[in-house]
């Protein structure tokens, strides 16, 4: 018989292999999240040929491409970055956005909505906003970049008809969304097929709430744009949000600028998108305020979602979102 060396103490040595199963401690609800959408993106990198990510420097976008770059280190992320710039956006969002192309070496391609309105292929709304306008530039770069899948940060609980997506939806050769044909996606297997002409959208963060992506910016230590924190700015009242006077129409004969301690739950057009009053200066602070909010982020600040009942609906239908 073998004799076991034991150490000084009597005791035997600690084992030195793999541990077992019941010693490994169980992941957290955000390392679950996390490790859900880091298994998408490997899986649409292996299933699809070219894929692009829509990157607008909004949280839920940062989000993704964080979880997107721990996914493949210490590989480059293999895909292109993709931004439907509607000329409207807010300046430290754009500068931010080329901050994190520029430190990470990755590829931006930008569609330009000013440029459809120069040349005649779109017309300025009598509203003034552009989010709308977005749907055409998107469908034409997703058709030039022959993209078989489009990673975007929507979310089920922001809105309605967001609840209803899968995480791979797909869109026929318009760009549009038909609730009939979208597959089942039990125990996680995912169907990328699709027809010349067609492609999928795919939402890595789903499952996400609002509250868990700014938990998930606390835990990574996530830099953010500064406008997402409270800060005092220039705003003027209009359907019942605080909007930032610009080039883009605002404020209107009647409408009345003041200077208020504000900060943005989401990102987009200048012209749709309101600023909520707050204090919160830190991710603390603003992760405190969302768990006390009975509000989605949608819902209180984004005026294209109140052009009607359905108007997230529409937009699907018609190939945006």
């Amino acid at each position: 018989m073998t004799a076991v060396a034991r150490t000084g103490t009597g005791a035997p040595p600690a084992p030195t292999g793999p541990r077992s199963p019941s010693t490994v401690p169980p992941l957290s609800h955000l390392e679950m999240l996390e490790s859900e959408a880091a298994h998408i993106f490997r899986e649409v990198a292996g299933e699809f040929d070219r894929s692009t990510l829509l990157f607008s420097g909004g949280k839920d976008s940062i989000v993704m491409l964080h979880v997107a770059l721990k996914a493949f280190a210490p590989a480059a992320v293999p895909f292109p970055l993709l931004h439907v710039d509607t000329g409207h956006n807010f300046p430290e969002v754009i500068a931010y956005r080329d901050r994190v192309v520029d430190r990470h070496g990755l590829h931006l391609e930008v569609a330009s909505v000013q440029s459809y309105i120069d040349d005649g292929r779109l017309r300025e709304r009598s509203d003034g906003t552009r989010n709308p306008l977005q749907t055409v530039p998107l469908l034409d770069a997703i058709r030039d970049g022959r993209f078989g899948a489009v990673f975007g940060g929507g979310r089920r609980d922001e809105e309605k008809a967001r609840a209803k997506e899968r995480v791979f939806s797909l869109r026929d050769e318009f760009g549009a969304w038909d609730p009939r044909r979208q597959r089942p996606e039990l125990w996680q297997l995912y169907n990328g097929r699709h027809e010349p002409g067609e492609h999928v959208r795919v939402f890595p963060l789903s499952n996400w709430t609002e509250l868990d992506v700014w938990q998930y910016i606390e835990h990574e230590g996530i830099e953010l744009p500064e406008i997402y924190f409270a800060h005092r700015r220039p705003v003027f009242r209009r359907a019942g949000m605080w909007l930032t006077p610009g080039e883009w129409g605002g404020p209107r004969d009647g409408e009345q600028v003041s200077e208020r301690l504000v900060r943005y739950r989401t990102v987009g057009d200048m012209s749709c998108t309101g600023a909520v009053d707050s204090s919160a200066s830190t991710v603390g602070a603003v992760i405190d305020e969302i768990a006390a909010s009975r509000v989605t982020e949608r819902g209180a600040s984004r005026a294209d979602d109140r052009l009607s009942e359905a108007a997230m609906e529409d937009r699907k239908r018609e190939g945006y979102f």
